[in-house]
């Protein structure tokens, strides 16, 4: 089942028409509610008016920013978490695997409103500027050891963007914070829904955010184990190619 979603990231329709560029790091979010009696995910439909992906519901995240590598938060990743992150890539560090992290919580709250982690601890000091200095403002400490690792993909070549994403995933419980009026007509979100997962693929999805569903419902079905394997997608000569970190 799993090559059949290389096939499946292949066979999808393309422009190609785009200077090719090198993909940028990027993380994305995946909020989980599994109170009830199936686990809901967040997905938001992005506004009409973007070149990436206008309309399509997908999960917030967005590009590494520069204050993401200096952000203090509470705790750790996981080890494995950070293997993982660290693997196949140029220049591995475990800042860059943290930055990775910290910028998928960073765009959540951006796009969202929500504040991933802890007001256990007070507001964090000396914060970068931004959207960071929000969590301080909110008395939130960003949380990194419950998150974890579920896939990572590339955008192929001749695109007009490019990322190495990395998806992970967390708990709605582990919201801190909500900040009313962020989604709306004008924004880059403009419409927030949380959808158990055989109701998100009926959305109207780009094909990887497809794929990473069904990845994350295999994943729910072992019970997220820390040890499963995390699917690495990535093309080669027009080929989509699913590796396992």
């Amino acid at each position: 089942m799993s090559e059949a979603h290389a096939v499946t990231l292949t066979g999808a329709e393309r422009e190609r028409r785009w200077p090719n560029v090198r993909p940028k790091d990027a993380a994305t979010l995946i909020l989980l509610d599994r109170q009830g009696p199936s686990p809901k995910v967040l997905m938001g439909r992005r506004h009409a008016g973007h070149k990436f992906m206008p309309g399509k519901f997908v999960f917030p995240g967005g590009r590494i920013e520069a204050g993401d590598r200096r952000m203090a938060a509470a705790g750790a990743l996981d080890a494995k978490v950070e293997e993982r992150l660290m693997a196949r890539v140029q220049r591995p560090s475990l800042q860059r695997a943290r930055a990775l992290a910290l910028a998928a919580i960073r765009e959540t709250f951006e796009e969202t409103g929500m504040l991933l982690g802890t007001t256990e601890h007070g507001a964090p000091e000396a914060c970068p500027e931004g959207p960071w200095a929000d969590f301080a403002g909110h008395g939130v400490y960003p949380t990194l050891e419950n998150l974890q690792f579920v896939a990572r993909a590339i955008t192929p070549p001749r695109r007009p963007k490019r990322f190495d994403t990395r998806f992970f995933a967390a708990e709605a419980a582990d919201i801190a914070h909500r900040v009313e009026g962020v989604v709306g007509p004008d924004s880059e979100l403009v419409e927030l829904v949380w959808v158990d997962l055989e109701e998100a693929q009926r959305l109207d999805l780009p094909t990887i955010t497809g794929v990473i569903l069904k990845e994350l419902q295999t994943r729910l079905d072992g019970g997220m184990a820390p040890w499963m394997p995390v699917p690495f997608y990535y093309e080669v000569q027009g080929k989509f190619r699913r590796d396992e970190l």
